[in-house]
């Protein structure tokens, strides 16, 4: 037994694991094989011809946490690179030793770092082990000093494989995350374009005195896209989220058109409702389509990049009515500039992958594998669709109708969702979006355009800012500095319009705390509603509940963009400002309460986390 543990110690850890693949090997039928891995026992299901040993029979499935059995006809083992947790609790039975996991019963967890080509390979174990003339010690000698070997000098298990390149799958998702923010573009285009145009338009198509007509231009589109955002879940649904991208492309385009050929407003009104049932469309589906397809490490970044091209939309539309002084004609072009990123949207998308998880969910495994290797490349496919065959495991259920989304069981998480989008525009970002040429000329501010496109640059400066923080800081904490911010700013506009000792200074103060009062929307109240409602939306109900989160974002605009004015000459600037920032400070208390935090997790393990 001495000579047999001095070789057994001069062992490499290949050698151990390649020892217990030769006795696993003498077995004719192996009953409960396991694979010992990854936080959980694997079984394997009637498998002939398994590469590198004979067959299993009989095997009950235990499911894993990061294995993936690809069951066609070269039958590989797939494994996820990376970060592993080994989470084991080994226990003797009556047959023998077998390697008993249980998922989800508090494991404790060992964090991997990655070393060495390899490690264990992969340990099989079965009660059938011993019925051969093998003394039991010496099959626990070589699991553990193979887990010994594996030990770095700080206590830490070595990684089993090397770990993949983040940068690789990120930048091959970078395209297709540019084409879908496509989208994003014109919703801020579309959004700002008024702004600049309205008393042009209105001077050119007659309605100079009609204040009634002119609000009905600026929110007819949020008509639209009210509509659109409800379509829009159900559209993703049905035909995919690459598809319903080139479908929402067909009203913006031709939206677009009318309006920069309109002779009179009815025209306009047509064409502003059909470019705002596209927005709508692609306001759903921008967010879903980017948290579908991200890395879980640079989600949050990703995500985040939603709000950063609305916010450059809005600004290119206010850049683009600075010829509007030289040229009164020049609105229409302004208008038909956004034909242009339409057509691309709906070519870019003809190229772009379709959602691996929406693929999984149709049951087109093969297209999901496709998508996954386009996206991340070939390294990530098996742990991938292990992942999205865990979370469809999860759940066996149909997908959810839309009464569904008001039952105890999901009534809570869709109403935090409507409610940070109800939050964000009752605390007025679009009131000031819109007519901010208008209170900076009340404040006395000669330049309008030019402040506005100050405006609309640190919109895009602030959230450039939360794409950096938002995997690191957190989605809750943004949110909450955020609204706080926010209020601060309103109060100070509030203030600039109230105190007489401050009159001289009322023009400085205004442009002063709008553009803090921006900056401090795009640092989590602009970009983190729609990144965090489809990480906390359970799969079967993602996209219906995100169109309904985004109609709520639709309807409160279409309120505030039509009465905002009223509002203002009923009870005076002042006043409303005051109520944007009470608004503010109930968020903050809301937020503080009823947000979860998802920075750094899988969406299928936000899902597990939230249904538990």
């Amino acid at each position: 037994m001495a000579r047999e543990s001095s070789v057994l110690m001069r062992m490499s850890a290949l050698e151990l694991s390649d020892l217990v693949r030769r006795i696993a090997l003498k077995q004719d039928r192996m009953q409960a094989s396991t694979f010992v891995v990854k936080g959980a026992t694997f079984g394997v299901r009637e498998r002939k011809g398994l590469v590198g040993f004979e067959e299993f029979r009989n095997g009950s499935v235990l499911r894993p946490r990061r294995v993936f059995m690809r069951n066609n006809n070269t039958d590989l083992c797939g494994l996820r690179l990376g970060s592993v947790t080994m989470e084991t609790e080994l226990t003797r039975t009556r047959v023998g030793f077998g390697g008993s996991f249980e998922p989800y019963v508090n494991p404790r967890p060992v964090r991997a770092k990655a070393s060495g080509l390899y490690a264990v390979d992969v340990a099989l174990m079965s009660p059938a082990l011993f019925c051969l003339k093998i003394p039991s010690w010496l099959v626990y000698v070589c699991l553990l000093l193979s887990f010994l070997l594996l030990v770095d000098s700080d206590g830490n298990v070595e990684d089993v494989l090397p770990t993949i390149p983040q940068g690789k799958s990120s930048g091959t998702v970078l395209p297709y995350v540019g084409v879908a923010c496509l989208g994003a573009i014109l919703f801020g285009y579309h959004l700002g374009v008024v702004n600049g145009a309205l008393e042009y338009l209105a001077k050119d198509l007659g309605i100079t005195t009609d204040t009634v007509l002119q609000g009905w231009i600026v929110s007819t589109l949020l008509a639209g896209a009210t509509v659109g955002s409800f379509t829009g879940g159900s559209l993703a649904d049905k035909f995919g989220r690459t598809r319903t991208f080139q479908l929402a492309a067909i009203p913006l385009a031709i939206g677009a058109f009318l309006c920069a050929t309109a002779q009179s407003v009815r025209p306009m009104i047509m064409g502003r409702l059909l470019a705002g049932i596209g927005i709508g469309v692609t306001s759903a589906i921008v967010p879903l389509y980017i948290s579908e397809i991200s890395p879980t490490e640079i989600r949050g970044a990703l995500g985040s990049v939603n709000q950063l091209f609305i916010c450059i939309g809005i600004l290119l539309a206010l850049v683009a009515g600075l010829p509007l002084a030289g040229n009164p004609l020049w609105w229409r072009t302004m208008f038909g500039i956004a034909v242009v990123p339409s057509v691309l949207l709906a070519l870019g998308m003809g190229i772009s992958p379709e959602s691996p998880r929406w693929l999984f969910q149709q049951g087109k495994l093969v297209e999901a594998e496709k998508a996954i290797k386009t996206l991340y490349g070939k390294e990530r496919v098996a742990a991938v669709m292990y992942d999205l065959s865990t979370a469809s495991q999860g759940s066996s259920e149909p997908e959810a109708g839309w009464f569904d989304l008001f039952s105890s069981r999901y009534w809570k998480v869709v109403s935090v969702g409507a409610a940070l989008f109800l939050f964000q525009q009752l605390a007025g970002i679009n009131a000031v979006v819109y007519y901010s040429t208008s209170v900076f000329r009340s404040a006395g501010i000669a330049s309008d355009v030019a402040a506005s496109a100050l405006v609309g640059a640190s919109n895009v400066f602030g959230t450039a800012i939360a794409s950096s923080l938002m995997d690191r800081q957190g989605r809750k904490s943004l949110l909450i500095t955020s609204f706080s911010g926010m209020a601060a700013s309103m109060l100070l506009l509030s203030l600039s319009f109230t105190w007489k000792v401050l009159t001289p200074y009322s023009g400085t103060l205004a442009v002063l705390g709008t553009v803090l009062y921006v900056l401090s929307f795009s640092l989590g109240a602009g970009p983190v509603p729609a990144l965090l409602l489809p990480e906390i939306f359970a799969s079967r109900i993602r996209a219906k509940a995100v169109s309904l989160s985004l109609g709520t974002h639709w309807i409160s605009n279409f309120v505030i963009g039509l009465y905002f004015l009223s509002v203002v000459n009923k009870f005076g600037i002042s006043s409303v400002y005051l109520g944007f920032s009470a608004v503010c400070v109930l968020a903050v208390l809301y937020i503080a309460g009823n947000v979860v935090e998802t920075k750094g997790r899988s969406l299928e393990e936000i899902e597990r986390a939230l249904s538990s």
